[in-house]
């Protein structure tokens, strides 16, 4: 079985012509086979073409609390059943997230992991599904993200003419879906954690994504793919998804709902997502 090495990904960088670009990632190092020193090389790979790696780096496990009983913090239309919160657990208790936070959820993978943990990376101002960053760009990609900016980050992305790249993972993975579910004109659901005050606030965030795979003729004609190692990966351009994918959603909304014809998060986004009191 071939080992895939730091020169292996800055081929597959060169052949998508993304060097010097900001990146956004969603990856799976499993998928890769065997990788020399894991995911330290592949996050090398892309700094060494001069890259910027963003990656989700979500929290949630660890910082998100039950919405309290206050009307403007329990919109109808939010993707939850509020008479089930009881039967939830949730982690955060008197936790206040900051950007030097270093939990990560275990289900965001050992790149996003490294990410995080890595002395230079920038992290996002959002408690639940921040975003890091790590190269020249990393400051500016996550500068913007706050608590109702959640997907700044993917917006910086675009106006950067960035790009994302899946590895070994499909478009269920792409949280940049979700930033095309806003632009398409759906309102985001919202979420509580502990504000700087330790007082509750709300976060916004996206729904379910694994209906996303419903819009892959829509990005074919944006898709590149290489195979690095035993790993699939599909590199779309952040602007030409972000058109293609948003115009789909807002001529079919359904299109993104999941198999689960009783999902409530997929249900509530059809119909535009959470009434939110002002």
């Amino acid at each position: 079985m071939m080992t895939v090495t730091i020169n292996d990904i800055r081929q597959a960088i060169k052949l998508l012509e993304l060097s010097g670009m900001p990146v956004c990632i969603h990856s799976s190092l499993r998928s890769f086979g065997l990788v020399e020193h894991g995911a330290e090389t592949i996050v090398a790979g892309f700094l060494a073409e001069g890259c910027t790696v963003l990656v989700p780096a979500f929290s949630d496990a660890a910082y998100a609390i039950a919405l309290p009983d206050l009307p403007h913090m329990r919109p109808a239309r939010n993707g939850i059943h509020y008479e089930r919160l009881a039967e939830r657990f949730y982690m955060g208790g008197n936790q206040v997230y900051t950007p030097k936070s270093r939990e990560i959820n275990l289900t965001m993978g050992l790149i996003p992991k490294y990410i995080v943990e890595h002395p230079q990376s920038v992290r996002g101002n959002h408690p639940l599904t921040s975003f890091a960053a790590l190269g020249p760009l990393a400051q500016t990609l996550v500068e913007g993200q706050e608590a109702q900016d959640v997907y700044a980050p993917l917006h910086t992305l675009t106006l950067m003419h960035g790009s994302i790249i899946l590895m070994g993972v499909g478009l269920e993975r792409m949280t940049f879906l979700h930033y095309a579910e806003q632009v398409a004109g759906r309102s985001l659901f919202v979420r509580c954690a502990n504000g700087p005050d330790h007082r509750p606030m709300l976060v916004s965030l996206g729904g379910c994504s694994e209906g996303f795979g419903h819009l892959a003729t829509t990005l074919a004609p944006m898709r590149q793919t290489l195979m690095v190692g035993q790993s699939s990966w599909q590199a779309f351009a952040a602007g030409e998804t972000l058109q293609a994918a948003s115009q789909a959603i807002k001529a079919q909304p359904s299109i993104t709902h999941c198999a689960d014809p009783d999902c409530e998060r997929c249900n509530d986004a059809i119909k535009g997502g959470p009434l939110l009191i002002m």
